[in-house]
């Protein structure tokens, strides 16, 4: 089996940080520990994952606690993205303590989650985006189909900050695409932009979907995107809505099992590690922002 790297592994434990959004009942209402992804990713070949925030308003206490599972190695959490509200009057202070970790790759803030649209483009928010570039961090996209276009903008104000869209853009799996392509086109224009391949399945009811209802988004994301700037990532917990880990991963499998196994690597675990310099690889050794050429690839020696 190939390995895999997955980029967006959500944990919470409800003693210790409160999340406003979960429901009060359902596969997400209870805690969700480390030893519980690890139960339901056994027989995956996952060698590593990163940290994805949960929205969480205690981000301090989140971001320490993800900190000391990365520093343990038996974790095989690599890094984590942290959260954060760019415009606030605090960013940069929160910044500078967490962005002296090697572990923090990046910071998200869901921008569905209550903020009116625009909020992204307002110039606080701008520059708060800006200071994350000036320390080598990402920032995550969470945005609702229609509002893609607000995230291209966003990159192309910040094109020294590196950007990953969540979810495929969260495009409808049986909704109209029509205002989410024209979206995707824009933002996969932006060469700062890559693509995560996750989160779709958790729009479809259990047992009311198949890997070829996923498929289009897939392979449109691919399309625009090219192999190079796309992510594998569970959104595990969040994806038992509808699938388990294993149901999600395999079906995602099936989707691509006609690409090269070069093209699949890449998906699964090649990209992810170069994007993320999982292996403490310098930054000097790696393409970065080239226009023309594959963004993330490894420069010649």
């Amino acid at each position: 089996m190939l390995p895999i790297i997955d980029t967006h592994q959500h944990l919470w434990d409800l003693s210790k940080l409160s999340l406003a959004w979960l429901p009060k009942e359902g596969s997400l209402s209870k805690s969700h520990t480390l030893a519980d992804y690890w139960r339901d990713a056994e027989g995956l070949n996952i060698v590593k994952t990163v940290y994805m925030e949960v929205d969480s308003k205690e981000r301090d206490t989140e971001a320490d606690l993800v900190l000391e599972y990365c520093r343990d190695k038996t974790s095989k959490m690599a890094g984590a993205v942290i959260g954060g509200d760019p415009a606030s009057a605090n960013f940069a202070q929160y910044i500078e303590k967490y962005a002296v970790n090697p572990e923090v790759k990046g910071v998200r803030q869901v921008l569905h989650g209550g903020q009116p649209r625009g909020y992204c483009l307002e110039p606080k928010f701008v520059d708060g985006v800006k200071l994350l570039g000036k320390h080598g961090l990402r920032f995550d996209l969470c945005l609702r189909p229609d509002e893609i276009t607000d995230g291209a903008k966003l990159a192309a104000m910040c094109p020294e900050t590196q950007f990953v869209l969540d979810h495929c853009g969260n495009a409808p799996v049986f909704g109209d695409r029509t205002e989410w392509d024209r979206g995707i086109v824009e933002i996969a224009e932006r060469p700062n932009v890559i693509c995560k391949i996750s989160g779709i399945v958790a729009q479809c009811k259990p047992n009311e979907w198949k890997p070829s209802d996923l498929a289009p988004i897939v392979y449109r994301c691919r399309e625009v995107f090219g192999i190079d700037r796309l992510m594998y990532a569970s959104d595990h917990p969040v994806c038992t809505i509808a699938a388990s880990l294993r149901e999600w991963t395999t079906a995602l499998q099936t989707i691509t099992a006609d690409w090269t196994e070069p093209e699949r690597r890449q998906l699964f675990y090649d990209n992810a590690k170069l994007f993320y310099k999982l292996s403490g690889t310098a930054e000097s050794g790696y393409g970065w922002l080239r226009r023309g050429e594959s963004l993330w690839r490894e420069s010649e020696k």
